[in-house]
């Protein structure tokens, strides 16, 4: 395992959060009260060049011009911020270079086995229907994961005419353009009235069905195929394709892509949707094993190269033990239980659970990265076997009722792990409770992430909820804030006192990675954190009931009292 290298504060937002564009942030970070605020910057991937889902629909690893350019990282890295970047490993845009290649020159291109061939996949192993689609054997699907509903995949067309699917495992967008009359008497060779009427016949059978199985052109049925075919040619598609780990220029992306992100800056990388990369037939397809380890290592290889400490992002149950799996590999694990179980003690005033996971922190010496929001939901199922279930759906319904959102994935509410809210909201925005929360987050071991809302305190955007939107649901804790609202939001108490524990905790020399820790809760609505670090030592200590706390801490000989809040 690594030496532990950080215990800091990592600041957590895209690039256009606060004020519109990294430039800004960089701005921002230099304030007085911001700054030495933070260690880190965790930049979410619409920083790269990107479409669907807010940037994890990557089309290539180079920088976002509108929002970002190599002099901003640079003014970071002046600034003693090191970056956390997002590499997806499990998908690339169908705009990126390699899938745009293999739509124009099909079989001929040298990326025709980058992607995973649905088809091809699961040749033998299923049934052609008459989409021209291999469904696997019921058997095969038992215990497969799915994000949506249907198989995962999208049917793109080829330069031959054929319609190929392709696995995907998330988002996608298919527009079909209606054709223009004066390009259809181009294209078909037909009189302008003709291609009027084919124009109106194309508008209903897309009502209709995207297929255009239903595509009546009555006396003129001759042309029926060129006129399929044109509309065909003419889609534009959007969504994150698997890529085929099995091919070797997937690797060569891999190991390009790493090179580049370590010449932004970057110490930490977040690894996405990794545990989606590994198939094979008749497994899961989610976190298979041994492959997925097997994918992994050699990942590490590769960042070891460039001195990059990885972070595998996987959503589990507690009860199946597989943050323990992660951590005992060596990597870094993402805390996805503190932010349930805070609010779970807070609402509770018994802190028995969160004690329990601290202590598990300490004692498996686990190199983890913590958080209270973050860019998706609250992570409230992954508590199961910490807490029991019925708190699980108590805490669920405390967040809804004050006006978080759960959606559906592919009708099933019990296996969607988030509940979108800020958490301000989600703590039914009440000051002393984010405050309390912050306080302890920020003697939480491991690396502190902060999400940018959280520290100004924004509520849920109702609005943005509304919007229907891709991805929408996720929207109501994504916020932009313009320069006038930064301004508005800094002049809060609560923000200046959640900045205070921020500089506490990013500089104070008892949070060393070498400090040893201890947690107590006696009784149990008191919490106790207590970090020491040679001659510097610093302890909180909280009451539950009252949701107040305070800080003691001595470093030199030299007693420091913090007033209670």
């Amino acid at each position: 395992m690594k030496e532990k290298t950080q215990t800091g504060v990592m600041l957590n937002a895209y690039p256009d959060s606060l004020g519109g564009s990294l430039e800004a942030i960089v701005q921002w970070l230099k304030r007085n009260d911001v700054r030495n605020a933070f260690s880190a910057f965790y930049i979410l991937p619409s920083v790269f060049n990107s479409d669907l889902d807010r940037g994890f629909s990557i089309i290539d690893y180079s920088l976002n011009p509108v929002v970002a350019k190599k002099e901003d990282l640079v003014a970071l890295n002046r600034l003693g911020i090191a970056c956390k970047f997002d590499f997806v490993l499990n998908h690339l845009s169908v705009l990126s270079k390699p899938f745009q290649d293999l739509l124009e020159k099909g079989e001929q291109s040298p990326y025709k086995d980058f992607f995973i061939n649905w088809n091809t996949f699961w040749q033998g192993h299923g049934t052609m229907n008459d989409e021209g689609i291999i469904e696997p054997d019921a058997k095969l699907l038992e215990n497969m994961v799915f994000r949506k509903a249907g198989l995962p995949l999208l049917k793109v067309t080829m330069p031959d005419g054929r319609d190929v699917p392709y696995w995907n495992t998330f988002y996608q967008e298919v527009m079909t353009p209606i054709p223009n009359p004066q390009t259809l008497m181009k294209s078909l060779d037909v009189a302008y009235p003709l291609a009027c009427y084919m124009t109106e016949a194309i508008k209903q059978a897309l009502s209709e069905d995207d297929s255009l199985k239903t595509l009546d052109l009555g006396a003129f049925n001759q042309y029926c195929d060129q006129l399929i075919h044109h509309v065909k040619k003419h889609r534009q598609y959007l969504g994150q394709m698997d890529v085929n780990i099995h091919s070797p220029l997937v690797w060569d992306f891999y190991e390009d892509t790493l090179k580049k992100l370590a010449s932004y800056g970057a110490r930490i990388v977040r690894l996405d949707a990794f545990a989606y990369a590994h198939k094979a037939v008749g497994e899961a397809n989610f976190f298979n094993e041994p492959g997925t380890w097997e994918l992994l290592e050699n990942i590490s290889t590769i960042a070891n190269q460039y001195n990059l400490d990885l972070l595998p992002e996987i959503h589990a149950k507690y009860e199946d033990k597989v943050h323990q799996k992660v951590a005992d590999k060596g990597y870094h694990i993402y805390d996805f239980f503190l932010p349930g179980l805070l609010i779970y003690t807070l609402e509770n005033a018994n802190a028995d659970a969160l004690v329990q996971w601290i202590q598990e922190i300490i004692d498996h010496d686990y190199q983890v990265v913590t958080m209270l929001g973050c860019h998706d939901g609250i992570p409230l199922l992954d508590l199961k076997g910490l807490l029991p279930d019925e708190a699980i759906d108590t805490l669920i319904n405390t967040v809804v009722r004050r006006g978080g959102y759960v959606k559906d994935l592919h009708g099933k509410r019990n296996v969607y792990y988030q509940v979108n809210a800020t958490y301000y909201s989600a703590l039914g925005e009440n000051d002393q409770k984010l405050l309390c929360a912050r306080a302890i987050h920020s003697f939480m071991p491991g690396i502190v992430q902060v999400w940018y809302l959280d520290l100004l305190a924004g509520k849920n955007d109702i609005e943005a909820l509304k919007s229907g939107g891709v991805g929408s649901h996720k929207a109501i804790n994504r916020t932009n804030y313009t320069q006038a609202m930064i301004d508005e939001a800094m002049k809060q108490p609560l923000v200046q006192k959640q900045l205070r524990l921020l500089h506490f905790r990013n500089r104070f020399k008892a949070f060393s990675p070498k400090a040893t820790i201890s947690v107590t809760n006696e009784p149990n609505h008191h919490l106790c954190i207590h970090w020491k670090n040679n001659d510097a030592e610093a302890s909180l200590l909280v009451d539950l009931k009252q949701h107040t706390f305070s800080i003691k801490a001595m470093e030199n000989a030299q007693s420091i009292d913090w007033k209670m809040y």
